[in-house]
């Protein structure tokens, strides 16, 4: 596994899952005034006033300061969060770790867990089962009951939700799980990918009319809604994709050692970007004027006024690790393994 912010992350998580005498998904987050320096992994705007953040040990912090301070969140589960997503203000949803998939109606107040690793693994195994005899069937089965018999122990990377009902979920070894009502109950789409080697898959996002995902060693997917199945794309890098962007400009994907790409045309062809990066990208974020922000896990910053084409270096007073990124009205809100900063 490449040596990024996220695979270092999902490497703690796994070991914290494994070494830890209660297991994370029966225990409550706790509460601690050293949260907001904890590793933060996710961040996001809820609302046009309030911020976000979720990482290590189930921390889930929300500001309406931009960033000067923050309060931490009723959160029912101790694992450590990697994404978060609101629809609207007041509806949010993250994920993380053992499989978990939290839901906020409050604004990010309060969370409630609708799904986790004992029920994906469930679902996994008991849809591949009900299958007709295929080639598919076959070979995915037996990766099903190890999952099973591993338990609850793998991450949730990325989720994009269309609405308060209507999202996937996406994860390491090729886990990716639907919603149609809120969470209440989900299906299984283990089988409904062109990932034949169970590729992690990182990121997943909306771009006009399509529905892409990013994942492992060059991995990208797009959505046809007819086939109900996520086909492959061809790839111009052969390196893991960290994220994507659904920028003016194009569908970004970016991710190792400084490398972005953009397709103008729907993922059909990309072209690669010079985003003045070196380290692997690992955040993104876009102001309210279409300008598109990327960070990478060094600390760089790059900065594009043109919709995502071009970019220049972003100088900042001290550089910190970054696996997460917001823009406020009067600067940047920064989030990593030393925890958020604000900064103008």
């Amino acid at each position: 596994m490449k040596h990024t912010l996220w695979a270092l992350a999902l490497l703690a998580g796994l070991v914290c899952s494994a070494s830890a005498s209660a297991d994370p998904l029966d225990q409550p987050a706790k509460e601690s005034p050293l949260a907001e320096k904890r590793l933060v992994n996710g961040l996001v705007h809820a609302g046009p006033k309030r911020l976000v953040a979720v990482g290590q040990r189930g921390h889930i912090l929300f500001s309406d300061d931009e960033g000067k301070s923050w309060n931490q969140a009723s959160v029912p589960v101790s694992s450590d969060l990697t994404a978060v997503q609101f629809v609207d203000e007041k509806t949010g949803f993250a994920v993380g770790h053992d499989g978990v998939v939290l839901r906020s109606d409050d604004g990010a107040l309060s969370w409630r867990k609708v799904f986790d690793g004992r029920v994906a693994n469930t679902l996994m195994l008991r849809q591949l089962q009900d299958m007709p005899p295929s080639a598919e069937r076959e070979r995915l089965l037996p990766e099903a009951k190890r999952n099973a018999e591993q338990g609850p122990d793998k991450p949730l990377l990325d989720l994009h939700f269309s609405s308060a009902s209507e999202g996937f979920v996406v994860g390491a070894y090729n886990l990716i799980f639907e919603t149609k009502d809120g969470g209440r109950t989900w299906s299984s789409w283990y089988a409904q990918t062109d990932n034949d080697k169970l590729l992690n898959l990182y990121a997943i996002r909306a771009h006009r009319d399509g529905l892409y995902i990013a994942g492992e060693a060059g991995l990208l997917l797009k959505l046809d809604a007819k086939a109900r199945r996520f086909v492959a794309l061809r790839s111009a890098y052969a390196g893991s994709y960290f994220g994507l962007v659904d920028a003016p400009a194009g569908l970004i994907a970016f991710g190792m050692r400084g490398n972005a790409l953009l397709s103008r045309d729907e993922g059909a062809t990309w072209q690669p970007l010079a985003t003045q990066l070196q380290a692997s990208v690992t955040a993104a974020a876009l102001s309210s004027d279409g300008k598109v922000l990327l960070a990478d896990q060094s600390g760089g910053i790059a900065r594009s006024a043109d919709g995502g084409a071009t970019y220049q270096r972003v100088p900042l007073p001290a550089a910190m690790p970054l696996a997460a990124l917001a823009v406020t009205p009067t600067g940047l809100i920064l989030g990593g393994p030393r925890g958020l900063r604000a900064t103008p």
